[in-house]
């Protein structure tokens, strides 16, 4: 699978993702919720010159971006990218992540905004997991689709695609918990998942949660879990009830040691900083 990169500086995330697109030789996918920077529309506009297939799934909606999501489409459009409007069965599609060739796939809880690369605390995870790139090919296929089509079988089970897997595959982790449980959400409010992480502080397991709506100097935006010091899970998933039953979401489930323990180390200072 190879060593994967958890990213957290906001000038990082940028640099990376444009690295992604910059090496991109044949083909590129990735899913919007927004997106304003120019300088991803420009790397992604270079990529097309370069023969790259760029290929983007758009949601239908977003806060205050009604008129912006239709400039997006149409500017894409132009450079040359294929564009899909997403018309599943959910509200929103918030699934942020993006696969270049059959080599790397970045899964992130940002958006492609200069918001995002300058003023918010978010992650960023780099993988070249052949099963995690094909998983996320074959969801970006189907979600490209109109409303009803199936849910792709057998994705990695590193993935967690909401609406159909979230709540369960959260449910999971959080009860398999053995001692420890951190969570950063600053818009965790799903009364089960609230009740299911009381019961877990009965059961002797330490939970602590980072809701702030600054975190570190930061704008609160990204979430993330880390269940004992073996797991972390990052993404576009929030423990609310809109996140975990009415949108597309997607999150990754994370093992190496190095990428957890640095999500650790990151959760543990800025929880020290808070008190």
């Amino acid at each position: 699978m190879g060593r994967e990169l958890v990213i957290l500086s906001p000038v990082e995330r940028r640099d990376t993702l444009l690295h992604v697109i910059r090496h991109a030789r044949r083909r590129l996918t990735f899913s919007l919720f927004r997106c304003d920077d120019r300088k991803v529309l420009n790397e992604l506009a270079e990529a097309r010159d370069r023969g790259v297939r760029v290929e983007a799934l758009v949601t239908p909606s977003a806060k205050g971006w009604e008129k912006r999501l239709k400039d997006l489409r149409g500017l894409l459009t132009d450079l040359g990218a294929e564009v899909h409007r997403y018309d599943g069965g959910n509200a929103k599609y918030h699934a942020k992540y993006m696969v270049a060739d059959d080599s790397t796939a970045v899964v992130a809880s940002l958006n492609f905004t200069q918001k995002c690369f300058r003023e918010t605390c978010d992650f960023l995870l780099v993988s070249h997991d052949p099963n995690l790139i094909s998983s996320l090919r074959r969801l970006f296929k189907a979600d490209c689709r109109s409303a009803g089509s199936p849910f792709p079988r057998n994705l990695s089970e590193r993935l967690i695609v909401g609406p159909e897997q979230a709540r369960r595959r959260i449910e999971a982790l959080i009860q398999g918990a053995k001692r420890r449980i951190r969570i950063m959400d600053h818009r965790i409010a799903d009364p089960d998942m609230l009740a299911l992480l009381r019961d877990r502080r009965k059961d002797g397991v330490a939970v602590e949660v980072l809701d702030d709506r600054e975190i570190g100097g930061l704008r609160a935006h990204g979430k993330m879990m880390l269940i004992d010091d073996n797991v972390a899970v990052l993404g576009s998933l929030s423990l609310s009830p809109p996140s975990l039953d009415n949108r597309r979401e997607v999150a990754v489930i994370v093992r190496q040691p190095e990428v957890v323990g640095r999500l650790a180390k990151f959760f543990d200072e800025r929880k020290a900083q808070r008190e």
